[in-house]
């Protein structure tokens, strides 16, 4: 008998030696069926296991081409392969033998004594670095505002305003000569920047898109080697019926170059909505806070470097405005002269809050140090009520103090028949015995943390041979000027000058309103605001 075992033909044989129909079990069905399901599930698996692989390979691949994007143009931006050329200017070849001038705009209704020292017009001043304009080369400039044409009627025939009308002719005439007329500015409605657009190039700034705030800044760059800043705009009243001060720099490659990469940053944000994370390297400063740039500046040694603001606008090694005017605090050893339209330490952009930074510099220097003060303030239709209180405030430091001084005065200029002040004291400086810095701000908070400014620091040893031999004696002799001449008012105790209409109208509201008995009492100085 033979062994069971499996046959050794085929299916189909025994199939056909049987005479019948093969009967498989239904058990082996059911498991061959499992077994071709399992199959069919493991080779499934291993599909989408592979697109899966796939599609992560890709997003990598995605990813690196991404970061190589960003790389090459962190790199392009690091050389600054877009950015303008510095006609082959750099910090070893550049001129630091320079001739500096203080300029100053003087009103009419503003005079002093026949001793004082007259200083170069600015409109003069301002004709000359166009006379040095050179066909083939750039004119730049920056300023708030444009309205060189007095849109008056009234005011159009004044001789004084002429003077704009000169200069804006000047300005439009420089395309026919070959040179470069380029302009950066805030949004503003100016018929004149619009004429001037055909003629030249001009930049807009969103400064309200990048820093919710406004563009203050006021200088020129004329061939990449003279330059003015200071505190004059581009309007007809900056060179005629506002009291501003500046200073003019000619053959000074080094300062120029420094001065055109503010520019430059300015130009450079057109058309953006946002402050760049990471600036262009030909946007760095050059020289700082920490590193001056050593000039002679008519024959006297000088150190500079240049300064801005907002926060933002500061490219690696820019030093900020607020902590230039840190430095010119700290240094000195004698006295703190400080000449300004506004002085308000407060910030107002949502609520009222102290603002700390320069009123608490003045407070360490007179307490700490003992350092003299004198704060020059302007009085005119929008000086703000608090600014007595903050500047009584300070005065009242001093009351005890020996070794302590701080005074106070208040620039004033007289009252036209339609309400308006001439001669407003434009001025934005601050003097010691060693250095200088001229800005484009007021000394109010808002002004530093909103708004694009630029300004400049120099530090000059007293002279030797002569007086006034150095700029920053000259500016101090400008000041002193101001402060002994009979447009100032002393803040006292019992008088509160009276800067405006508004204010004037609050004083006779409150004598009216104010009980008979106490007419004679004295109040706090500023209690009335």
């Amino acid at each position: 008998m033979r062994s069971a075992g499996l046959p050794t033909v085929g299916f189909m044989e025994l199939q056909l030696k049987g005479g019948g129909p093969l009967v498989v079990p239904a058990n082996t069905i059911y498991s061959t069926v499992q077994q071709q399901d399992y199959s069919a599930g493991v080779w499934l698996r291993r599909k989408e296991k592979k697109l899966e692989h796939s599609q992560q390979k890709c997003i990598v691949i995605f990813a690196l081409v991404c970061c190589f994007a960003v790389l090459v143009a962190l790199i392009f931006s690091a050389v600054d392969v877009w950015g303008e050329d510095e006609d082959g200017i750099t910090e070893e070849n550049c001129n630091k033998n320079c001739r500096v001038v203080l300029v100053e705009n003087i009103p009419e209704d503003v005079t002093f004594s026949e001793n004082s020292t007259a200083h170069l017009t600015l409109s003069a001043g301002l004709h000359s670095l166009l006379d040095l304009a050179v066909a083939g080369r750039s004119v730049e400039i920056v300023s708030p505002q444009w309205n060189l044409n007095s849109s008056d009627n009234e005011s159009s025939f004044l001789p004084s305003s002429r003077q704009g009308q000169a200069l804006l002719q000047r300005l439009q005439g420089l395309k026919k000569k070959g040179i470069n007329l380029k302009i950066a500015s805030g949004i503003i409605d100016s018929v004149e920047l619009k004429s001037l657009s055909r003629l030249s190039e001009v930049h807009y700034i969103n400064m309200t898109a990048l820093t919710k705030g406004f563009l203050h800044s006021s200088f020129w760059v004329v061939d990449r080697k003279h330059i003015y800043i200071g505190s004059a705009t581009m309007d007809w009243r900056s060179l005629s019926t506002m009291k501003e001060l500046g200073i003019i720099i000619y053959n000074c490659s080094c300062l120029a170059l420094d001065l055109h990469r503010v520019f430059n940053l300015y130009w450079q944000l057109q058309y953006k909505d946002f402050v760049p994370s990471i600036w262009s390297k030909r946007l760095s400063a050059l020289w700082n806070k920490d590193e001056n740039l050593p000039l002679l500046f008519n024959n006297t040694k000088a150190e500079v470097f240049l300064s801005s603001s907002p926060d933002v606008f500061c490219p690696k090694d820019r030093t900020r405005d607020l902590d230039a005017i840190s430095y010119v605090i700290q240094k000195a050893k004698k006295f703190i002269y400080i000449s300004i339209t506004d002085y308000l330490p407060l910030t107002n952009r949502n609520s009222h809050r102290y603002w700390s930074s320069i009123d608490g510099m003045l407070r360490e220097a007179l307490i700490l140090r003992n350092i003299k003060v004198r704060l020059l303030v302007s009085c005119w239709e929008q000086t703000h009520p608090l600014t007595f209180n903050f500047v009584w405030s300070l005065k009242t430091l001093c009351m005890e103090l020996p070794n302590c001084s701080l005074e106070a005065k208040f620039f004033s200029t007289r009252e036209k028949r339609d309400g308006t002040l001439q001669g407003i004291n434009h001025n934005r400086f601050i003097v010691t015995d060693s250095a200088v810095y001229i800005g484009n701000f007021d000394w109010v908070g808002n002004e530093f943390m909103f708004n694009a400014g630029a300004g400049m620091v120099i530090s000059q040893a007293e002279g030797l041979k002569e007086r006034n031999s150095t700029l920053v004696e000259q500016v101090r002799a400008a000041f002193q000027r101001d402060w002994y001449s009979r447009h100032t008012m002393s803040l006292q105790a019992n008088k509160i000058p009276v800067c405006n209409k508004h204010q004037l109208n609050q004083l006779a509201h409150l004598k009216i309103t104010q009980p008979p008995e106490s007419s004679g009492s004295q109040e706090s100085p500023n209690g009335s605001f």
